[in-house]
């Protein structure tokens, strides 16, 4: 019988089967049920991930932001686990947006990429984000790299509500779909889609947060554990 806390929690399971029958529902709902749009054509459909991956990939960098911040006030193994989680989280689907809004501008602007307002913020973004990875992962894990890292963490959320009102502010060809500006969702399977696709996303988001936490706190612990048998090894040869 399995140690009670190596037990996966009740609510993750549901979680993990919540976004299993989601991630099929919305597929089904995308490809099948909502109607090709009359301009764009089947290229259309990357709407449908392409802006709930970069609702995603806020929910990671907010999450990365909030471990950071908390890390930074009081270091602790479960903070930083927090926030190194949301980090590969936004990166992750940061890839997805990245790859998926070329695809879409390919169509509908005859070149896959322009240093529009709103793509050049998010591009800023999910490289900072990648820094966060890449020291975490090659950097070691001592305070210092991971005080710097929750740094990064801090600095990359303040790029996030300029992505979000970039197109305002400086207008760009970024479309804005959702209000209409960009042709809008007139069909109700159109919308059901969309609505579907930013429940997915976000339930994705949970699970890979939740999991990746448990993971790096596991890994953080077995290193802890190493370090305190060599010395103990050490001692003992002495």
């Amino acid at each position: 019988m399995p140690h009670p806390r190596t037990s996966p929690s009740p609510v993750f399971v549901v979680l993990v089967v919540l976004a299993a029958v989601l991630t099929v529902t919305t597929l089904q709902v995308v490809f099948l049920r909502a109607p090709t749009e009359a301009q764009m054509g089947i290229i259309q459909k990357v709407f449908y991930f392409h802006v709930p991956s970069a609702y995603a990939m806020y929910l990671g960098a907010a999450a990365c932001f909030a471990g950071s911040v908390a890390y930074l006030l009081k270091a602790t193994d479960e903070r930083d686990a927090f926030a190194k989680a949301g980090a590969e989280v936004a990166v992750m689907f940061g890839t997805v947006v990245l790859v998926t809004g070329p695809l879409w501008a390919a169509k509908a602007w005859g070149q896959y990429w322009t240093w529009d307002p709103r793509l050049t913020t998010t591009l800023l973004s999910f490289l900072v984000y990648v820094a966060y990875v890449v020291l975490r992962s090659f950097g070691g894990g001592g305070e210092a790299e991971r005080r710097f890292a929750a740094a990064l963490g801090f600095l990359g959320a303040i790029n996030l509500p300029i992505i979000h009102f970039s197109v305002r502010k400086w207008s760009g060809q970024h479309p804005q779909v959702i209000t209409g500006k960009g042709g809008g969702l007139q069909h109700p399977d159109m919308k059901l889609a969309f609505a579907l696709g930013m429940i997915t996303f976000t339930v994705l988001a949970a699970v890979f947060i939740w999991s990746r936490t448990r993971l790096v706190l596991a890994e953080s612990k077995l290193r802890r554990i190493e370090r305190e048998a060599v010395e103990l090894g050490l001692g003992e040869e002495a």
